[in-house]
């Protein structure tokens, strides 16, 4: 098979695998295998489709599409850093296990406030970036699937969210958004400094510096 083609088929399984769980699929394979043969089943098939896809890139020829803008991971890396050690360091009643938090007075703190999915945001960022800054065909498609699984994620957890919480979740909706600042600017909410907290910044800038300087040698290019 083309390099291309097998690298566009292995990010279709990539990212279709993720969205199993948003079928009644997931309900069935549940049913059958129970919940914890359904997890071990999901989770073994998303690596699996990830180191195939990570291969498949590997091999791919480089196809340019534009000049590569390579200063522009220098402005969206730090947000997407601070995004992802935001959301980690952070309860998000849009994180597994983390509903109960919708009934809260205040539902929507930190970085939840600028939007209601962090690390989606900091992959979708991370993602564009690089697209944008190899300009080829085979990066395209490969953070591009990622960008693609972020972005869709979002929308599809929003929807099982409203589904499954009702009023609770409509409350949390009406003062967050899923674009960054979105609610912000609209005057549903506002920035909290405060509550998002230097530690977090910190750690993401930190993040950055280091992977900056580590890029030539875990990846093999030089990120400037």
């Amino acid at each position: 098979m083309d390099p291309i083609a097998l690298l566009a088929v292995a990010t279709t399984a990539f990212v279709g695998t993720h969205f199993v769980s948003s079928t009644p699929l997931r309900g069935a394979l549940a049913g059958a295998i129970g919940e914890r043969g359904y997890l071990a089943v999901y989770s073994l098939a998303a690596f699996a489709t990830l180191g195939w896809m990570i291969w498949a890139y590997g091999r791919a020829p480089v196809q340019p599409l534009w000049p590569g803008l390579r200063l522009v991971p220098a402005v969206l890396m730090p947000f997407a850093l601070v995004f992802a050690a935001c959301a980690i360091m952070s309860r998000s009643p849009t994180a597994i296990g983390q509903a109960g938090l919708l009934k809260a007075p205040d539902p929507a703190r930190g970085i939840i406030r600028v939007t209601r999915h962090p690390l989606m945001w900091g992959i979708i960022l991370w993602g564009a970036a690089h697209a944008l800054a190899r300009g080829d065909l085979a990066s395209l498609l490969f953070f591009g699937g990622f960008v693609a699984l972020a972005g869709l994620g979002t929308v599809l957890i929003d929807a099982r969210k409203a589904r499954g919480f009702g009023a609770d979740w409509q409350r949390f909706a009406a003062v967050t958004s899923n674009l960054p600042f979105a609610a912000i600017a609209a005057g549903r909410n506002r920035f909290a400094f405060g509550e998002i907290g230097p530690k977090r910044i910190g750690v993401g800038l930190a993040l950055y510096v280091a992977l900056f300087l580590a890029h030539p040698y875990l990846f093999g290019a030089r990120p400037y």
